[in-house]
């Protein structure tokens, strides 16, 4: 009887996974894989007969893909950071 008192005094402490600035990278990461793929949209051409050059574009092809794996690096050093 007494331990069913007990554990209902004690408060549940809630522990997360990882810290405040584990999380705070994860959001700067999501937003930076988030912003390379809408680089990357886009550059179609609405007839099919006409070629759009802008297809491949320096930001399509070299800016985009390098944010997107800047914001995974970002990520992996979110999860593998000690809090």
């Amino acid at each position: 009887m007494a331990d069913k008192k007990k554990n209902q005094e004690t408060p549940i402490k809630h522990d997360f996974v990882f810290g405040k600035k584990n999380y705070m990278f994860m959001l700067i990461g999501i937003a930076v894989i988030a912003l390379g793929f809408i680089l990357m949209s886009g550059g179609g051409s609405d007839d099919p007969n006409v070629f759009n050059p802008d297809l491949y574009s320096f930001r399509r092809i070299r800016l985009a893909p390098t944010l997107i794996l800047i914001g995974f690096g970002i990520e992996v050093y979110a999860i593998l950071r000690k809090s």
